[in-house]
């Protein structure tokens, strides 16, 4: 134990991650929710849709990620032409002097973090190739499982313009993702100091590999995410917040109870899966904020980006130019606290 009650591995585990946040906003500039989500995916053990218009860094904030984290990194850049064995691998047969045998050659969703760009430019048949690897953690080729590592998420992307020849999720893989994080544009300000960050790396680009070696920081064990994980796991849920999050989840299955806006919005409500990411995702947030409990408001941080890609919303609604995020918000007002 340290000066703060805590097991040292895990206060050792803290200062790790909170380097890591520290080294991706170094990296990214204007983004401090979507490094946070990032991080809460990370240690929540869960899959992220990372959703924003092109050029808003949703690419980089991941590749940052998978940077400074000792880990193997891979992306897909799904296309209308990909195959499932593109994504998961596949039986290769290899000739040798002893005879021929059939050999699994892994695919790149075999990595640690792997990110599977503009995913709905695929078809169903290729997206449906994440699914049992993103539940699971386990593909099957050929009548074998393979295992996926300890450390394994996903990260996917897609930009809510362009909608012409993609092919969109469908409801049952967009509850398999733990959050739906959206990007926004960053503050003017902000974008001043992307010009700066963008220009020091084109500078830096120029210098030889011996310079950028010596720059470059060693990586965050994965050691650090386990212990982590370990904290969050043990992290003290009262009762009255866990019935506040079933309450939140329940009220978009019973919306006529909760006024005629909540009634003519939502058409189906959230699976028991909003509520199971809800209790993680509240807690890894208390966690990185260096509570032993989860509030309220670790709760109401959280709970847009768990429920908004698990409502579908009427077509009344849809008319009406209602967002997930304002059906959500009405929700959020209209649940009684603890």
């Amino acid at each position: 134990m340290n000066e703060s009650g805590r097991p040292a591995d895990e206060t050792a585990a803290r200062e790790r991650i909170e380097e890591l946040r520290t080294r991706m906003g170094e990296a990214i500039i204007g983004q401090r929710d979507v490094i946070e989500r990032l991080l809460i995916g990370l240690l929540a053990n869960g899959n992220l849709l990372v959703e924003g218009l092109p050029g808003l860094a949703k690419t980089r904030a991941i590749k940052a990620l998978a940077r400074n984290l000792d880990c193997n990194f891979s992306r897909i850049q799904f296309t209308p032409d990909l195959l499932p064995s593109d994504v998961t691998g596949t039986e290769v047969y290899y000739q040798s002097d002893k005879g021929g045998e059939f050999r699994f050659e892994p695919g790149p969703i075999f990595a640690n973090i792997v990110l599977a760009d503009e995913i709905n430019r695929a078809p169903a048949k290729v997206q449906a190739a994440l699914l049992e690897a993103m539940e699971e953690r386990q593909v099957t080729v050929a009548g074998t499982t393979h295992r996926m590592e300890p450390l394994f998420m996903v990260m996917a992307t897609q930009n809510p313009i362009e909608q012409e020849g993609t092919y969109p999720l469908p409801e049952a893989q967009m509850d398999r993702f733990l959050m739906h994080v959206m990007i926004t544009f960053p503050p003017v300000e902000d974008e001043v100091q992307v010009i700066r960050l963008v220009r020091g790396e084109e500078q830096a680009a120029q210098t030889t590999d011996d310079a950028k070696d010596k720059t470059m920081p060693e990586p965050i064990p994965q050691d650090a995410v386990f212990a982590s994980r370990r904290a969050i796991a043990a992290l003290h849920v009262a009762p009255e917040m866990e019935r506040y999050m079933a309450d939140l989840v329940n009220a978009t299955r019973i919306p006529a109870d909760f006024g005629d806006d909540l009634r003519r919005w939502i058409e189906i409500g959230a699976s028991p899966r909003a509520s199971l990411a809800l209790d993680k995702c509240g807690r890894t947030h208390a966690w990185l904020a260096g509570r032993d409990y989860v509030d309220p408001e670790d709760v109401r941080a959280i709970v847009a980006d768990v429920m908004r890609h698990r409502l579908r919303l009427t077509y009344e609604a849809q008319g009406e130019g209602v967002t997930p995020d304002a059906v959500v918000a009405e929700i959020v007002r209209q649940v009684a606290l603890p």
